[in-house]
């Protein structure tokens, strides 16, 4: 859990969340390729408006870029564990806020034991899943 922690923070701070892009649950990456799918059609039918996903996929509460980000230490058990990612401004403390990744067991490879992956993520408010699909509320 720390790692992924670790790789979600580096990712962040780069702006490319690419690395964690095998770390997903087969579920929540069929997800977000549903949504960047539905997304980019919604744009190719008009492309002068800004599509559900034009400021990109929501992987954290708000979509200002955090220059720091600190991970946390994990609570759960075997069946879920939560790592508390620290999104931090260093020119507005003030502004600092905590998200969660859900991490659950995947079994990715057969015989051999489970790995953590990122199902969701807590946010502020809602979760990465919920704003994923209230990103499509008001498109057929």
């Amino acid at each position: 859990p720390l790692d992924i922690g670790a790789i979600f923070c580096t990712a962040a701070i780069a702006g490319d969340m690419s690395p964690i892009a095998p770390l997903l649950t087969p579920d929540l990456a069929a997800t977000i390729a549903d949504a960047q799918q539905r997304s980019d059609t919604i744009q190719a039918a008009a492309p002068d408006e800004k599509p559900p996903l034009g400021d990109g996929v929501p992987w954290s509460s708000w979509t200002d870029y955090a220059d720091g980000c600190e991970v946390g230490v994990p609570e759960g058990d075997e069946t879920k564990t939560m790592v508390p990612i620290g999104h931090r401004f260093s020119d507005s403390p003030d502004a600092d806020y905590l998200d969660h990744l859900r991490l659950v067991p995947v079994v990715v490879e057969t015989g051999k034991p489970p790995s953590w992956r990122l199902d969701d993520i807590q946010f502020t408010d809602s979760t990465m899943r919920q704003a994923l699909a209230s990103a499509f509320e008001g498109y057929k």
